[in-house]
Parts: C-alpha cells; structure tokens; sequence
C-alpha cells in the first residue's frame, strides 16, 4: 500500500488529503482503513505518533457519507472518547480536516468550559461527538447527551484511559450505546487489562498491531541517571542549560509534584509551565501554545495531561519520577522522536525507583543505559548514548509488572476536577481487583437493537448490516 488513493476512499477524502499534503498512509492506516470499511470492529496497537487518528476518522466519515442520514436531536452518530480535553480537541480538528468537503457536524464536549454551549451543540445534533468520559456523563444525567443513536463507537488511547480511573464513567456510557454498532479501539500499549475488557466490548475484532506491545521508539536515546533524590533539581537544571537542547517534555508523578517542579525552576531562572487536571482550560490552552511557540520551551505534565501533546520539535523528555505502570513509561518517551527525528529521553532515577527501572526494562525486553551520580551529581552529562534497542530474553515475551499508582497528595483522590475531567489517579480504597472490573457483560452478548420508531433521522451506515 502506497497512497491513499488505493484504499478507495471517497473522493472529497482524497481530495482533502492531497491538500493537507497527506499521500502515502502510514503503517497503521494502511492495516487498519480496510477491515474499517468493511464494517469490521478495529483493535489496533501503535506507538503515539503513528497516525492511529486518521486510521479511524477516515474510515468512518467515509462509512458516514456513504450511508447517508442525519445525526439524532440530542445525541450524535459518531462517539470518540478521548482522555484528555488536548487530545479531544486535536481529534476534532482532524475529523474537521479530512471532512472539510463533506459537510459533517463535529463537536467536542470535555470539562474546564461552560456547560451551555455543548448543550446547545447537543440539542441540535451533531454527525461527531468527541468526548472526555466525565463531562459527557455530566450531560446525560441531566438529559442534555442522548446515545441511544449511536452506530460508531471509539476509545482512543484506551489503555491511558483506563488505566486513570474511568471505569465508572466508561460503564455508564457503555450502557447507553447501542449493542448494535462498530467498535474501535485505538492504544499505544497493550496491557492485559485492555485485552480484557476488548473480549467484553469488541465482536470479532481486527486486530492491526505495528510495533511489538511495549516496545520503545528506535530513534530515541534513552539514558538513566541514578541519584539521591534531593539532587534532582541541581541535575535537572543542568540538563535543560546544555547545548543542544530545545524543547522539553518534563513528566512528574503528580498535580502537586508538576507545580513544585516548575516553581523551582523559575528560581533557578528557567521558564517553565506546569499542564495537569487542577489547571483551567485557558492555563492549559495558553501553557501549550507558548509551548509550541517557544516562548516557554520547557513543559511539566502528569501523564493524563501530556495526551494531545502533539508537537514534533521536542527534543527532550525527562521522567522526574518514573511511572508505576511500565508501559506508562513507553507512552512518556514517544513524546520525542516524533516523525522521524530523533530524541533524548532521561530519567532521573531514585534509589528507591530502581525497582520501577528494572521492572521497564523487563517490560520492553532491554537494557536502558544508566549513569550512577550519587557520588558525585555535579558531573556532565553525555547526551550521546545510543539508541537502545529490544532485547528478548529466554522465554520470549517479558514478565509485565503492574503497580498500583500511589496517591496524588495534591488533590481529592477520585474527585472530579475542572467540571467532567478526572484526577490522575485512582480513588482511594479500592482494591485492585476491584479497579480491573470493566464493563459488564450486555445482556446475552448479541449486539441488534430493536427498531426505533423515533427514528426519522434518514439512512444509517448500520443499515447495511455488519
């Protein structure tokens, strides 16, 4: 498959495509478009970076126009859920953009914004709706959401979204969807828990996998500076004063832990700003743009937050604190080395995180190089480690550790926060076993729903049958 031209999709598609300067499909498009026209459910795994955006907004607003009808009053055609407000709205600009001859409606409907306007949105109708899972609850408990119509259902970085304590929300929405639909899930990992709950959601899915699960960039260097951690600070400024270095992704653990970081660095004289769920959408919106632009180059996310962050010129990620889910650490560094440049990623790594490190490294089958300071943390750091590379060991597949996040002291644990939007972390108290229940099972595993006769709404794609 070379261009997009060979997928057959319609024609005002291709045409937006040549125009956006779009010819050839990416590995993942390519695998994924077909069985997608074809009505098939999609379980697709990719590294972020990869294009799994247009890998599902092509085909369905192709499968939208060719089925012709209109969106319900109320309710929308088309559900995307995303995990975070920058990664919905980037979705929604690439439905705006494939679709910009094809007069489809797309909305998006996430906390930190006033309730009334997505009402207004709702109440008329819209072909796409994208969606942070807790705002969208928001809206049907108060009968302004209505998903009884929808015929495509989409979970984009699904592992992330799970993984951050959205099972209730994800159950409640689950339940109003139509059994009767195509389901698409797009993730960058695949840990057991999302194959589980794909068993529960999907019906005979495609599965299109382009990287081996939990396999890092090739075109990252990746290196590890163990250290105390009170010398984190003195060694994170000196890395961000080296040359060579631009733009930087810096990831810390928690709400709290992101503003620490980014106060002590403006006393160091380094200007930084801090994106994470306690922040309002216009602190969000303006400490990404000035992070494109370059006026503050220097950017502390949580890891929910970072979703959406699609700026290819970061040259840097550094992990402050390693995560406790190692495949976490896979999305982190695939914020460098985006398309097809190269990166640094650095993690600064406590005593006490060695076991997190060693639980990565078994996770994606290598051996990261690191750098022992806690002798000596002044010393100069050598960029220039090679990439790493994958490495099987006897057995195949690596052990997959899972640990339970720890709490965010910076905030309520499982509350909401700017409106719809969910903390980083888990609630409180529940045991683990308990957080891994995902969606029940729905009635007796078939998916036909019965006719509705409020539905005037025109033709839909699903008439065609699966």
């Amino acid at each position: 498959m070379t261009t997009f031209a060979e997928l057959n999709l319609n024609p005002l598609l291709l045409t937006a495509l040549e125009q956006a300067g779009h010819t050839t499909p990416t590995p993942i498009q390519a695998q994924a478009i077909p069985p997608a026209l074809q009505g098939r459910d999609i379980l697709g795994i990719a590294q972020t970076g990869t294009g799994k955006t247009a890998a599902f907004a092509l085909p369905i607003l192709h499968l939208l126009a060719e089925g012709g009808g209109r969106p319900p009053r109320g309710g929308c055609r088309v559900l995307v859920l995303s995990p975070t407000r920058e990664l919905a709205s980037q979705i929604a600009e690439s439905f705006k953009s494939y679709g910009r001859h094809m007069g489809f409606s797309v909305a998006t409907v996430f906390g930190g914004v006033g309730h009334v306007p997505q009402q207004r949105a709702l109440a008329r109708g819209v072909d796409v709706l994208v969606a942070t899972p807790g705002r969208l609850v928001d809206h049907m408990q108060t009968r302004h959401a209505r998903l009884d119509m929808t015929e495509v259902l989409v979970l984009d970085e699904a592992d992330q979204m799970l993984d951050q304590g959205f099972f209730p929300v994800i159950n409640k929405i689950v339940a109003q969807v139509p059994k009767e639909r195509r389901t698409m899930f797009f993730s960058a990992t695949m840990p057991p828990a999302i194959a589980k709950l794909a068993d529960v959601m999907l019906k005979e899915p495609v599965r299109v996998e382009v990287t081996p699960v939990a396999t890092t960039a090739e075109r990252v260097n990746q290196k590890v500076i163990i250290l105390d951690g009170a010398a984190k600070r003195g060694v994170l400024a000196g890395i961000l004063r080296a040359e060579g270095v631009g733009r930087v992704l810096i990831f810390a653990r928690t709400k709290h832990g992101a503003d620490k970081i980014v106060k002590s660095l403006e006393e160091d004289g380094l200007r930084a700003n801090a994106i994470h769920g306690n922040k309002g959408q216009s602190q969000r919106e303006r400490a990404l743009a000035e992070f494109k632009a370059g006026r503050a180059p220097i950017l502390v996310a949580t890891d929910i937050a970072a979703r959406g962050i699609d700026v290819p010129e970061v040259t840097h990620v550094i992990q402050h604190e390693l995560p406790e889910v190692p495949e976490t650490y896979v999305h982190r560094i695939g914020r460098t080395a985006r398309a097809g440049a190269s990166g640094q990623a650095i993690a600064l790594v406590a005593p006490d995180e060695v076991g997190l490190l060693r639980a990565i490294e078994r996770t994606t089958r290598q051996k990261i190089d690191s750098e022992d300071r806690r002798a000596n943390p002044t010393i100069p750091l050598n960029d220039k480690a090679t990439p790493t590379r994958p490495q099987r060991g006897r057995g195949g597949a690596p052990q997959q550790q899972h640990r339970q996040p720890k709490r965010d002291h910076g905030g309520h644990q499982g509350a909401r926060s700017d409106h719809g939007d969910r903390h980083e972390s888990r609630g409180p108290g529940r045991p683990a076993q308990e957080q891994r229940s995902f969606v029940k099972p729905m009635g007796d595993g078939g998916r036909k729903r019965p006719a509705s006769p409020g539905n005037s709404s025109g033709r839909s794609f699903m008439a065609r049958g699966r």
